[in-house]
This record gives C-alpha cells, sequence and structure tokens, in this order.
C-alpha cells in the first residue's frame, strides 16, 4: 500500500475524519512505502492543519527510521520523469508529489493508496480514504 501525504496525516492527526479507518488499513497492510516528497508535502500539510511542528517532524523521522515502511528517496531521474508526466497532462491539476507517486505505484504494481486525495481516483488508483 502506497502511503500518501493526507494519509499519513489522517494516521497522526486524531481529529481528521478518518483517522480511525486509516488505522485500521494501516495495521492490515502487508507492505507499505512512500517517498521524500511526501515527507516533504506531509510538512506543510501538518502545519495547516494544526499539528504541532514539532509533532510533525517527529512523525518524519519515525517514519524515516521505521522498518514496517519502506521510504524510497526521489532521484534526480524520477524527479524528471515525474516533470514529463506532468507535461503531458496538462489538463489535470496533480501536483509533482503526486505524479512521483503515480509513477512509483505504476512501477511497483500498486494500485491502492493511503489518501483522501481524489487525484488517485482520476489516475486510475484506488484512493482508500475517499
Amino acid at each position: 500500500m502506497f502511503l500518501d501525504t493526507s494519509g499519513l496525516l489522517c494516521l497522526i492527526h486524531r481529529r481528521e475524519p478518518q483517522h480511525q479507518e486509516a488505522m485500521e488499513l494501516f495495521d492490515v497492510a502487508v507492505g507499505k512505502f512512500t517517498h521524500s516528497y511526501v515527507l516533504a508535502e506531509f510538512v506543510a500539510l501538518s502545519d495547516v492543519r494544526g499539528v504541532p511542528r514539532a509533532e510533525a517532524l517527529s512523525y518524519v523521522v519515525d517514519i524515516q527510521d521505521s522498518s514496517e515502511v519502506e521510504l524510497v528517496w526521489v532521484t534526480e531521474a524520477l524527479h524528471r520523469q515525474a516533470v514529463g508526466f506532468l507535461q503531458t497532462r496538462l489538463d489535470r491539476r496533480y501536483s509533482l508529489c503526486d505524479a512521483v507517486s503515480f509513477l512509483m505505484m505504476q512501477k511497483r504494481g500498486i494500485t491502492e493508496a493511503l489518501t483522501t486525495d481524489h487525484h488517485f481516483e482520476q489516475a486510475g488508483l484506488r484512493a482508500l480514504l475517499c
């Protein structure tokens, strides 16, 4: 299962409406992965949603050190590929982080994402928290 920015927020922030569902899905998932752009986006989203900065950063460190979640660091090649992906879809409002996520999921044959982001469904993937 891919862990997207909004899914991570639902896991950490009890006030998110999908918190309990996110916890349950996370607990039963066999394989979990995310990437470094998600963590960057997570820090910004946490600020907007009122998660204390220390708590958000502690969570990022936990994910970086986790044996349960595979963290993939975005390379220059993947970044460039994601920009190219966006250039072929100018009619969509996908973020660069989304594009990296879609490409990584496609490469791994993963179709489910712990996310509330409807862009995943637009891209033909399953957003588990929508």
